[in-house]
């Protein structure tokens, strides 16, 4: 479930390097034998419209911390017209249940000689996730893998009426230390779903650090993501950012 990422410091950086890891390869059933999106130069190019975001309010948005509440409702009030708000299918209010069920099947899975040879080694947190793992029932986890189908044809509706869902990355701020990187729900559904995802440090917490907004793209349709997240970021933070993707 798991996917591999890019961490860059404008779009066109993150275009660029996952342009690199497109492709398909005879081992990896989740790839296609087809030619690889051209990113770099979707994402330099201007929208022959101008973008559409659907804001969503992600599963957990209640418990979210009031000041990623303040910070999305302060974007999302900028973009004006070109932001409305949806509501996502109720079938998604089980998808963080669904994903921690088979992230930590595999993980159990993936892990298995180490927990073997090492158990005394491990973490808590890493324990607890691999006994959670065993717990789960090979007719529950097959059941899960359906999920990815069923949440993206519920998303149809949705994507039929925007460019890009915007929803924040995280709950909250990000927590002091390096004991936690914080809770990934409003980030693992979208994993789950296979979707293309971006998150761009348009928001600011009260101490001053950054806050992600994320946007979220109809899975396949990566190349357009970047170009609406670069339009995004131009509108957001304007000559700064112009100044960082040079």
């Amino acid at each position: 479930l798991d996917t591999v990422g890019v961490f860059a410091r404008s779009v066109e950086d993150a275009a660029l390097l996952a342009e690199l890891l497109f492709g398909h390869d005879p081992a990896d059933s989740a790839t296609l034998p087809a030619p690889p999106p051209r990113l770099l130069s979707t994402a330099l190019a201007s929208p022959p419209v101008t973008p559409m975001l659907a804001f969503v309010r992600p599963p957990g948005w209640a418990d979210a911390d009031p000041q990623t509440h303040a910070a999305m409702r302060e974007l999302t009030t900028a973009l004006g017209e070109q932001c409305f708000e949806a509501t996502l299918p109720s079938v998604f209010d089980e998808a963080p249940l669904i994903r921690e069920r088979i992230n930590f099947a595999e993980m159990a899975k993936c892990c298995f000689a180490y927990e073997r040879r090492g158990r005394d080694v491990l973490g808590e947190e890493t324990l607890a996730a691999i006994d959670a793992g065993n717990a789960v029932l090979a007719r529950d986890y097959l059941a899960a893998l359906d999920w990815p189908h069923i949440l993206n044809a519920a998303l149809g509706p949705v994507f039929d009426r925007c460019d890009a869902i915007l929803t924040p990355a995280t709950p909250g701020p990000a927590p002091s230390g390096l004991g936690s990187t914080g809770s990934s729900i409003f980030n693992g559904i979208w994993t789950l779903c296979g979707t293309p995802a971006i998150t761009l440090p348009l928001l600011e917490a009260e101490n001053g650090l950054p806050m992600g907004a994320q946007l979220v793209g109809r899975r396949g349709d990566d190349a357009r993501l970047l170009r609406t997240a670069r339009w995004l970021a131009t509108q957001a933070l304007g000559a700064a950012y112009e100044g960082v993707s040079r």
